[in-house]
């Protein structure tokens, strides 16, 4: 507790830390070990355990799924000072997030900025409670870091769009229960304009989903298929044609919330895991000082893009946020991620190798890594991220 902090927030801190203790199950306080682990919400989803049912609904029912999200919406009502208390509450307890959902991440903040009240009233409490899972249709098979030149198409027919095309890498789309979708509303338009941002329900007639099977053997994107899908013209989010000022605004959460990726969180230190294969010395040092090195670089990284993070969380609450500063955040998280799996492979020497030995979890560690290759493509490749740093963040000339 900082000597400085206010006494109503140090108030704050003390009944947070007490009910936390009092409400998170133990079994909610260990590493997440396998999907399941993870709870996504949505109109057919199933808990894991008694005790993750148990820490979301006493969550939910606190507005703390959601906890700066205004009351009215299903959100905690909680300030940036009391949010970030909350935050740092949580992970010193290793309590895990009652709910991860694209709806939290990306859509919700998205809403709240352009959404209008009829809107927010329909989707944000829905978002809060876990009821309804979301994806996101942005990519399309020739439109993936020029995001611009989308030809999904929406068609104006009365009251409604006729939308027909096709979105790939769509994650979870098998799973989600709605999308939040760009589409061409004007051809006839500029690249960046004549694009809208609208919602749609997935159990739409011509809506069909086809998962991608990646390297790891995990099939979490998907293919997406819109063949003539009707949806209402008031389920565009902003103006009809000015979709892509809010499909910038959202991509901005979406990097900051893949950037966390490279931040520890929940889970044992490298150190510990590297351990457990490499063994340690008299000393009680990890047995191999090469790696040991390469650890100790990696924990000052990750805990400056901690730093970073928390920084970034603040200026954004203060409305101070430069908004190419999420690029450098994914760049930064995504590089670091696989930095972390790349020392966990050589920490687990040989056995890190098995793919489907139960000694392995059904390799574990190897699909882990696999996957991480994405992340470095996915919400903007490292390419695209860089070059918006250089122009827009170090005014770099021919940028």
């Amino acid at each position: 507790m900082s000597e400085s902090e206010p006494a109503d927030l140090e108030k704050f801190r003390s009944e947070t830390r007490a009910w936390l203790e009092a409400n998170c199950p133990p079994e909610m306080r260990k590493p997440v070990t396998s999907d399941s682990d993870v709870f996504w919400g949505g109109r057919n989803t199933k808990f894991a355990s008694e005790p993750q049912r148990l820490w979301f609904e006493r969550m939910r029912d606190k507005g703390w799924t959601v906890p700066d999200w205004p009351r009215e919406y299903g959100g905690g009502g909680l300030s940036a000072a009391e949010h970030k208390v909350l935050r740092a509450e949580m992970a010193r307890m290793g309590a895990r997030p009652p709910l991860s959902s694209f709806g939290i991440w990306m859509l919700g903040p998205a809403l709240l900025k352009y959404g209008n009240e009829a809107q927010k009233r329909e989707h944000l409490p829905d978002i809060a409670a876990g009821l309804i899972r979301w994806c996101q249709g942005y990519s399309e098979p020739n439109a993936g870091s020029d995001l611009a030149s989308l030809q999904t198409r929406a068609e104006s027919d009365g009251d409604d769009f006729v939308i027909t095309g096709s979105k790939i890498w769509t994650s979870y789309a098998n799973y989600a229960d709605w999308i939040f979708c760009l589409v061409r509303t004007d051809p006839a338009a500029k690249k960046h304009d004549g694009i809208s941002f609208i919602l749609f329900d997935m159990a739409s007639k011509g809506v069909t989903t086809k998962p991608i099977l990646l390297i790891s053997g995990y099939s979490p994107f998907c293919e997406t298929f819109f063949d003539g899908v009707r949806v209402p013209k008031s389920h565009v989010v902003g103006t009809v044609n000015r979709g892509w000022d809010v499909a910038k605004y959202l991509l901005q959460h979406e990097r900051a919330m893949i950037s966390g990726m490279g931040e520890r969180g929940v889970g044992r230190p490298l150190g510990q895991i590297a351990a457990d294969s490499v063994g340690t010395d008299a000393q009680g040092k990890l047995d191999d000082s090469m790696l040991r090195g390469r650890i100790a670089s990696f924990d000052v990284d990750e805990a400056a893009l901690a730093a970073c993070a928390e920084r970034a969380v603040d200026l954004a609450k203060a409305g101070q946020a430069h908004p190419a500063f999420s690029s450098a955040m994914k760049y930064y998280g995504t590089e670091l991620n696989k930095r972390r799996h790349e020392i966990l492979m050589s920490a687990g020497g040989v056995n890190a190798l098995e793919w489907e030995s139960e000694r392995s979890r059904q390799g574990a560690r190897p699909r882990a890594w696999l996957r991480t290759k994405a992340n470095s493509i996915e919400g903007g490749t490292t390419e695209v991220m860089l070059g918006i740093v250089a122009k827009r963040i170090l005014d770099l000339p021919g940028a």
